[in-house]
């Protein structure tokens, strides 16, 4: 039996974002997941906190159980 595919309509990094250049990041999830591509969509570090800033999903991979995603930071929130 398949994995369920979930879809999100924000990005929930949890701190995992890895850094690859100045406003792309990688983000690996648990599980199938569908995504928006090439449309802002919020960043949050977790689904209750408030808003870490906007970023467009350039590329979304599915392979052995998990969803990567690669997305680029648009605008960023002050956090004070």
């Amino acid at each position: 039996m398949g994995m369920p595919l979930e879809l999100n309509t924000m990005i929930v990094t949890k701190g995992n974002e890895k850094r690859v250049e100045e406003n792309l990041f990688y983000l690996v999830k648990e599980g199938y997941r569908l995504y928006p591509i090439d449309i802002p969509i919020e960043v949050r570090k977790s689904i209750q906190s408030d808003s870490n800033g906007t970023a467009v999903i350039r590329k979304v991979e599915w392979q052995e159980q998990t969803t990567k995603i690669t997305y680029q930071l648009i605008s960023l929130n002050s956090t004070n």
